[in-house]
């Protein structure tokens, strides 16, 4: 039973429209245009919101949608049909109205809608297949036995019965002859006790034993192995100066670097966008180009009446003929490090989106591809929200509590390292930070913070402050509870009025129950402002899995009707893969969240804001 079905143009005006029952759909139909049309993900024709199922078809020549809105937990085998038959009976009884842009006319189209759904319906109906019934034991073929012929009596000649199958089977083989037993019975049993005993005495003999010769051992060998001695080795009680671990009293503002002053100052206020060298554009689709445009005058020779038939336009676009683009496409997407699966969705988007489309005068198919795969590639990287963190942290300021951030992600991909970028941005805007030392297995996690540490304030003093120091570390060592030390630094950054928290916590595989656990719990007890997922601009494939698991592991074991899951990503290392980035877009795809941060290179001032038109034109070259 359908609850919804509208008719509405790309537009927003609603041309026709029939509801079964007297729920709000508006939601819903808000959510797929937001989650969907607008954000380039209409590849499936299916979307799921709030138990509601909602499939829809897209109309590219007359910029139409055409939505079907039921329950989730029907399965309604026809839908498909109905809107492609549904689609055909519209298009083909409103077309001149519909070319001319009359949307506000009235659309009678009830008879119509009612005779092809019940269409639909019957169809439906004989596609259902009928679970098979069981044979009653009197249709059986034991109940036609009787008893006397399953009994078999000894020394009768009565043949054994031989199931169908086993009939056919031996039907269908081939006849092997079982070997005679003639020779070996006319064999004599000389010769076969002759055979015997020279088989015994293969068996017997063994090989010569060849004699080594004594292992001559040296003097060096005797005397053992001796550690080598380096020239400039040491001592041991240089050995013992290594140790950092453990703070030698005195040496709590030991720096023993000379800060480099000339990064102070170039990170104020706005982070600047990622900036990316510019080339030229694929040499296949400007062939391919070339050749549609010589196709297409070498057919407007025909005379003056297709010269004027070619200007006006009148291709529409199918599936076939987009194919062989879309292929080329997809392998270019996993070639930049895309994700294979994201991709092939990609690409069926661009596939619906352009279906049926009247390409214009001089117009490619190619190009017309290629230049909707980019502004669906920019739709994707642009931000859906405003992710503004000073502003927000003045917010905080203002209600006395610290802005909290949360950093997570697997292991090795840089989270110490670039929440240090961040801390060093956020001095660089006059904001105290506390930094949590929530990093509780890794050995070194505490050291490298408070190594972290010791430089900032060595770029910022507390004399150029007001002699205050802008970033203080809390740890309580190691093994302890991560979310209990998340606590007590939020705790501590409060009562001391510091205005933001940034909270280090250990990396996971995505596949470590135990530990995805942590998370979640650090995260429920302590409702972070913004979860930041840390990820390396190295993976493809990977970073789906990882970002999809992490996900699903904080809501799953949150314990909470609204759990609190990734806000942003932080994709670091993005100098090392030239023009490889494809990560981007997958992270982006599969969350829907923004990348708030891009890491670049080893200083503190290497920190940008990703710009989506200088990724996507690195992308497409």
């Amino acid at each position: 039973m359908l609850d919804l079905f509208s008719i509405f143009s790309k537009g927003g005006i609603v041309l026709w429209c029939f509801q079964s029952t007297s729920q709000i759909f508006t939601p819903s139909v808000n959510a797929l245009i937001t989650n969907v049309i607008l954000q380039e993900r209409t590849g499936n024709n299916s979307f799921d919101h709030n138990g509601l199922s909602l499939n829809y078809k897209l109309d590219n020549e007359f910029d139409l949608v055409f939505v079907v809105v039921y329950q989730k937990i029907l399965q309604l085998s026809y839908v498909d049909k109905f809107l492609n038959d549904i689609h055909l009976e519209f298009r083909d009884k409103y077309k001149n109205d519909l070319s001319d842009g009359k949307y506000f006319r009235e659309f009678n189209f009830r008879n119509s809608f009612n005779s092809i759904l019940h269409a639909a319906e019957e169809w439906g109906k004989t596609q259902l297949k009928l679970p098979k019934q069981m044979r009653t034991f009197d249709e059986s073929v034991k109940s036609k036995k009787t008893v006397a012929s399953m009994i078999e009596k000894k020394g009768s000649d009565k043949p054994k019965e031989v199931k169908k199958r086993e009939v056919a089977f031996m039907e269908e083989s081939p006849k092997i002859t079982p070997p005679s037993p003639k020779a070996e019975d006319g064999m004599d049993e000389a010769t076969l006790a002759a055979n015997r005993a020279k088989f015994a005495q293969k068996i017997s003999k063994k090989k010569p034993e060849t004699k080594k010769s004594p292992k001559v051992v040296s003097e060096k060998e005797k005397a053992g192995k001796k550690p080598r001695v380096w020239d400039l080795g040491g001592t041991n009680k240089d050995l013992e100066n290594l140790e950092r671990t453990i703070i030698k009293p005195g040496n709590e503002n030991d720096t023993n670097f000379t800060p480099n002053t000339e990064l102070v100052g170039k990170m104020q206020g706005v982070i600047k966008d990622l900036e990316v060298e510019e080339s030229t554009d694929d040499e296949d689709y400007e062939e391919n180009e070339q050749e549609e445009i010589k196709q297409t005058k070498s057919s407007s020779k025909g005379g003056m009446f297709s010269l004027f038939k070619g200007l006006v336009g009148t291709k529409n676009l199918s599936h076939t003929d987009m194919q062989p683009v879309l292929e080329k496409l997809k392998d270019h997407l996993i070639s930049k490090n895309v994700a294979a699966d994201i991709a092939i969705k990609l690409c069926e988007s661009v596939a619906t989106k352009l279906e049926g489309k009247v390409l214009g005068t001089f117009e490619t198919v190619a190009n017309t591809v290629k230049s909707t795969l980019t502004d669906s590639l920019v739709q994707i990287l642009s931000p859906k929200r405003r992710v503004d963190i000073l502003r927000d942290c003045i917010e905080a300021q203002k209600n006395s509590r610290p802005y909290v951030m949360t950093f997570c992600g697997v292991n090795g991909v840089g989270k110490s390292t670039n929440l240090a970028k961040i801390c060093f941005w956020l001095i660089e805007n006059n904001m105290r930070v506390l930094i949590a030392a929530c990093d509780t297995f890794r050995a070194g996690a505490v050291e490298q913070l408070r190594t972290h540490m010791k430089h900032l304030n060595a770029l910022h003093p507390p004399e150029k402050h007001g002699g205050k120091q802008m970033v203080q570390l809390y740890e309580k060592g190691y093994g302890k509870d991560a979310a209990g030390i998340a606590m007590e630094a939020i705790r501590f950054a409060k009562d001391m009025g510091i205005d933001i928290v940034l909270v280090d916590t250990a990396g996971r595989m995505q596949d470590n129950e135990p530990l995805m656990r942590a998370l979640s719990k650090l995260i429920k007890v302590n409702e972070p402002d913004l979860v930041l997922f840390v990820g390396e601009a190295l993976v493809g494939n990977e970073a789906v899995d990882q970002l999809v698991k992490f996900n699903q592991a904080l809501a799953d074991y949150s314990s909470s009707s609204n759990p609190h899951q990734i806000d942003g990503i932080v994709l670091t290392k993005f100098d090392t893969i030239d023009d490889k980035v494809g990560a981007a877009i997958s992270m982006t795809y599969i969350t829907g969240q923004p990348i708030v941060f891009v890491g670049t290179g080893q200083t503190y001032t290497d920190l940008k804001a990703l710009n989506a038109k200088a990724v996507v034109h690195a992308l497409m070259k």
